[in-house]
């Protein structure tokens, strides 16, 4: 009985790192959109550093929040592929298309109210006046960033991953091409400075969902697998509402998560320019690692899914273990690598030397939370798998805005520990998110055989509950 369960872990693990590397390769080619951003403005001044790391970040705390809704498709889509119904796969391309084109507005017009409320934050006056012209430019990336989200969560829900990791490495050799141009001025092209990134950015965002959209043509006509018998242009309320019900939670999650760290930039804007850009660069280089227990949440939500999708319990456990299991090793030897060369690392974004000092101290404070991030990180894809959202939002809202966030800000500004202070409060809200999310996934495992053995309707999510 041991030497098959071990087998099966074996067999799993192997399925789960063939999924997950194209789309952790995917995750870090978009994450280094931003760090080549960051590198390349890091050039002008510490303040553009700390401008193009902050307007990302408020940007994208926004636009994150429509990009988490559509993370629905991998509980749908991956559960309608595990069991073999291809038309519901087509129909929740097409509400996912719709949602997009619904939430774009909204998403612009909550980051436009943002950059209006932007100079109430007290930020530095250098930081703040290169900030709101750079995220002035970004908000026209967001219906591609949007499409581009339903297009990657339905390839991924398929395991089709290598388009996926072959079009960000693209995006970001468009994205580095256009910022060469447009902030320093080569070639003719005027030398935009700050806002020169911003406008590589929404460049490259609209390559990566028209690449994405050629991807999924291409493959549905190859394949005769009957896309085209559905018509674009039927909108299916009922369809996109549930979509957007099992999404929002999970949108509501992710959000906060990268909300916290937005608002631990705008504290660390309060302080001074170094501090910010110390922030920044040592949140790009955690970022980066990150992506590796990220992209194993994709292939942890998908695995779970295709398990639950054809009924089988044990594949589920497997399927999310692995995925744990493998966000906590990596993050593990990021950890020992943060604690050997941090120096090396801030020295890739900065020459300046109290960015340095500074930077050193950040990064050994986040090889203290490396293992519960990359628990955290591929616990919330295995239980998105199984169509449970909303304890990872929970978790988030909790361990992060009401414990973590409160403690830094003290340690910060009432300790006197300034921006090192802030890092321990977000190494706190980790730890707890980590803590609670594997517990609830052990929960979730005792009865999950009860609830596959029961009837499922189509297009509704299996949940163990």
């Amino acid at each position: 009985m041991h030497g098959r369960q071990a087998g099966g872990y074996g067999a799993e693990l192997a399925e789960t790192i063939r999924l997950a590397w194209p789309v952790i390769g995917a995750e870090l080619g978009w994450m280094f959109m931003g760090v080549v951003d960051t590198l390349m403005v890091g050039r002008l001044a510490p303040e553009a550093i700390g401008a193009v790391g902050l307007g990302g970040i408020v940007f994208f705390t926004v636009a994150v929040f429509g990009m988490g809704v559509l993370l629905g498709f991998d509980t749908f889509v991956s559960q309608a592929f595990g069991a073999g119904n291809l038309d519901e796969c087509h129909r929740w391309l097409r509400a996912g298309v719709h949602l997009s084109f619904l939430l774009a507005p909204a998403v612009m017009l909550a980051t436009y109210g943002m950059l209006q409320a932007l100079p109430l934050l007290g930020l530095h006056p250098q930081v703040r006046a290169l900030t709101i012209p750079y995220v002035a430019v970004l908000i026209w990336s967001t219906l591609p960033l949007l499409l581009y989200a339903s297009f990657r969560r339905y390839l991924q829900a398929l395991g089709i991953v290598r388009p996926v990791m072959l079009t960000l490495l693209g995006a970001n050799l468009v994205n580095a091409g256009f910022n060469w141009l447009l902030i320093f001025g080569r070639a003719g092209f005027p030398a935009l400075g700050v806002p020169g990134s911003a406008w590589a950015t929404v460049i490259a965002r609209v390559a990566m969902a028209a690449v994405l959209l050629g991807v999924i043509i291409r493959h549905e006509r190859k394949h005769q697998l009957g896309l085209g018998n559905i018509s674009f242009l039927e909108i299916e309320w009922d369809r996109i509402g549930r979509l957007a019900r099992l999404g929002t939670p999970a949108a509501l999650q992710i959000t906060a998560e990268v909300g916290v760290f937005g608002a631990v930039a705008a504290l660390a804007g309060r302080i001074d320019p170094v501090a910010l850009a110390a922030h920044q660069v040592a949140l790009n280089v955690a970022s980066v690692t990150f992506m590796v227990p990220l992209g194993l949440a994709s292939a942890g939500a998908v695995r779970v899914g295709h398990a639950v999708g054809r009924r089988d319990a044990l594949g589920a456990e497997r399927a999310g273990w692995s995925a744990i299991a493998l966000g906590a090793g990596f993050m593990s030897a990021s950890a020992v690598v943060f604690l050997i060369a941090p120096a090396w690392l801030v020295r890739l974004f900065t020459t300046d030397a109290a960015v340095i000092a500074t930077g050193v101290t950040l990064l050994r404070i986040a090889a203290a939370f490396q293992l519960f991030d990359g628990v955290q990180g591929a616990a919330t894809g295995a239980l998105r798998g199984l169509g449970d959202t909303r304890t990872a939002m929970t978790a988030n809202l909790v361990g992060h805005w009401l414990i973590g966030l409160p403690f830094a800000a003290f340690v910060a500004f009432q300790l006197g520990y300034g921006v090192v202070g802030l890092w321990v409060g977000l190494s706190l809200g980790l730890t707890l998110v980590a803590i609670v999310l594997v517990w609830v996934w052990r929960q979730h495992l005792h009865r999950l055989a009860d609830a596959l053995a029961l009837p499922s309707g189509p297009g509704t999510p299996v949940r163990a509950r």
